[in-house]
């Protein structure tokens, strides 16, 4: 009842925000969605039982809870590698307290509160919470400066502990209505708006996520002095001089999206996660302040990154120096880096592209993300992990920065205790709202219960997605009630690979889909990507929609030199790739039939359960004899949970026929 309430008393006081501007369509919220699906709740569950616990007790072995304790006592020696480790604490509290929303537990709800007083101890009198200084400020890490944010601009994530501090408070006051972390990342923020801002302290920070917790502390707060200094650092970008004609983007300001004002910004450019950071920042500022050049500017960035800057399966940063965007069109697959941080960062922007504009192209590409280039970041235990996201792995990886196989930890470790805080999340992207029309855009089997007309309306789904193309909704509004249901149709069952020419589907004019209401044929509308069904719904309605999930051939841009002549496979969301615990034959050496066609079939005792591809593809390799081989495809996520081998996502077209 006391987390009903919190809930409660934030919805009061967006009331009272700016001229009550904000984004039109709202998201529904995770707390209000009960999962009931066999893919997502199982890792939600593990996510709980292992990914959690086990970051908590990675933080304390690796000595960053210590730098809290060092910091309360002014003694001792920053005792880890980077000045941003104290947010994977503060990352894993995030992702503790929304699994406490869902899943109340006293034991981990009282070692959180345990943390809390060691991160109060560290903080200094007027706010400022940086261990990599605090511990000794006379000599702090070389990235830290000398002083304080002297080098904020640059590499002192000095602002950036500060928004994941305050993203972690805002989620732990929702979850348990306790203030203690709250009033930890309020006192940090007050000594923000203290600093910087017209007149005081100017910077455009290093490493973006401070806009968008500045947001969220905004929006629980109504103090609107949190959302401006937010609008100042975004602001910020773009003042400071650079060589504009260097083509080094850290001299050239375009490492740190500093190199124009954000609102001549027109490409997806630097490190990956930081964009993708700012970005999102921007258009939760642009919902709020209806900043109509800011849209414009993520419109064009979005296109740049959609149309020449992503991989395949969703990934993006493809450049390992500096975990970076490359230029257009440069997506080599034995060096894509693909952090997990970057895919995480890209759903946060999506959603909110989303909920700007109201069109499926954006939950398209949340959803590739989502089912491919995230959830390979995590591997089936929950406690091994991808930073990087390999495209192609053929005798060892081609760059010392991409990873062959998963990993427990990294030494530098946002991305495990990223997906900690993504994944308990995860069910307030299904469902969204606005006044009378109910977009369903994620086929996830759950419930929520919504307030359309001051009347209640209860929506479930039942289905076996991403296997199954079945989809089932029982609608049931206590009475009679007029609204619009929008059902999401994804481009992969419309024949768009996604919403640009960068890939396609080489297969056209396949299955359609189909909608029922009580099982008969229903007119609808397509409405921006979405099957639009505006009637008077009855307690009882049913709606039956079946999506195509073909096998379908993915064919890059002749302008991806790396893949031209190449194919890759998808069948639902779902992007597959060879790996060698399923072939005999040597990935590196085959090549497929143009015409080949797989079978596929779903195995619960593999990887978890999953739909596996079966056919053939010609080998190259002496040791196959040059002849055709059996071939299997598993669904990217799950590669290298069975130890390493090469694995590939690409394949060439073999001009061979079948049994040469």
């Amino acid at each position: 009842m006391k987390r009903i309430f919190i809930f409660l008393v934030l919805i009061a006081n967006l009331s009272h925000a700016q001229n009550l501007q904000d984004y039109t369509i709202k998201p529904i919220e995770f707390t209000k969605v009960k999962l009931l699906d066999k893919f997502w709740l199982p890792r939600i569950e593990t996510n709980k039982l292992v990914t959690i616990p086990t970051s908590f007790a990675r933080c304390e072995n690796t000595g960053r809870i210590k730098n809290f304790e060092m910091a309360a006592s002014k003694t001792g020696k920053f005792c880890t590698t980077f000045v941003f480790d104290d947010t994977d604490i503060y990352k894993t509290i995030e992702g503790a307290s929304y699994s406490l929303a869902v899943y109340p537990d006293k034991k981990l709800e009282r070692y959180i509160d345990s943390l809390v007083v060691v991160i109060a101890n560290a903080q200094e009198p007027d706010g400022y919470l940086y261990t990599a200084r605090t511990i000794n400020p006379a000599n702090p890490p070389s990235w830290s400066g000398k002083q304080r944010w002297v080098n904020e601009g640059n590499m002192s994530h000095e602002l950036y502990n500060s928004g994941h501090l305050i993203e972690s408070a805002v989620a732990h006051y929702q979850a348990t209505g306790k203030r203690n972390l709250l009033d930890i990342a309020i006192k940090n923020a007050d000594l923000l708006v203290n600093t910087f801002g017209e007149g005081k302290l100017a910077v455009a920070p290093g490493h973006e996520i401070i806009e968008m917790a500045l947001v969220r502390l905004y929006r629980i707060t109504s103090n609107e002095k949190y959302l401006n200094l937010a609008k100042f650092f975004i602001n910020q970008r773009g003042i400071k001089k650079y060589d504009a004609k260097d083509s080094n983007p850290w001299k050239n300001g375009a490492y740190w999206q500093d190199h124009l004002p954000i609102t001549q910004q027109a490409e997806a450019v630097g490190h990956a996660v930081r964009a993708m950071y700012l970005y999102a920042g921007v258009a939760d500022v642009a919902a709020l302040t209806g900043d109509k050049m800011y849209v414009a500017a993520i419109d064009k960035i979005w296109d740049n990154m959609c149309s020449k800057k992503m991989y395949v399966n969703g990934g993006i940063g493809a450049v390992p120096d500096g975990e970076r965007f490359g230029d257009n069109y440069e997506l080599p697959n034995a060096t894509a880096y693909n952090e997990t941080c970057a895919a995480i960062g890209n759903v946060y922007w999506n959603q909110r592209m989303f909920l700007l504009h109201g069109n499926s192209k954006y939950i398209d590409v949340m959803e590739k993300v989502m089912y491919n280039a995230l959830l390979s970041g995590v591997g089936l235990d929950g406690k091994t992990f991808f930073y990087t996201n390999a495209m192609q792995i053929f005798d060892g990886p081609k760059h010392k920065d991409v990873e062959p196989g998963r990993s427990g930890w990294f030494e530098c470790s946002c991305c495990p205790t990223n997906m900690s805080r993504f994944l308990p999340s995860l069910s307030g992207y299904i469902y969204a709202q606005t006044q009378n029309q109910v977009y369903i855009n994620l086929f996830v089997a759950s419930s929520t219960n919504l307030n359309i007309g001051n009347k209640a309306v209860s929506i479930t789904q039942k289905n076996n997605y991403p296997w199954d193309g079945n989809l089932n909704f029982d609608i049931e509004p206590t009475v009679a009630t007029n609204f619009a249901l929008k059902f999401r149709l994804p481009g992969w069952a419309n024949n768009e690979a996604i919403p640009s020419d960068l890939y396609k589907f080489q297969q056209k004019n396949q299955g359609k889909f189909s909608i029922k209401l009580n099982g008969k044929a229903v007119k609808y509308k397509l409405i921006d990507g979405y099957v639009t069904i505006e009637r008077t719904w009855q307690p009882g309605d049913k709606i039956e929609y079946v999506l195509p999930m073909e096998v379908k051939n993915v064919i890059a841009n002749d302008i991806l030199k790396e893949d031209m002549n190449k194919l890759s496979f998808q069948r639902g969301p779902i992007t597959y790739c060879a790996e060698a615990a399923d072939n005999l034959a040597k990935i590196s050496a085959l090549e497929i039939l143009e015409t080949q066609k797989f079978k596929y079939a779903y195995h619960p005792e593999l990887l978890n359960g999953v739909v596996q591809l079966e056919g053939k593809a010609h080998s190259k390799s002496s040791t196959e004899n040059n002849k055709d081989v059996a071939l299997k495809l598993i669904p990217y996520y799950a590669w290298a949970n069975r130890g390493l081998g090469e694995m590939s996502v690409w394949f060439p077209v073999s001009i061979l026929t079948s049994g040469n």
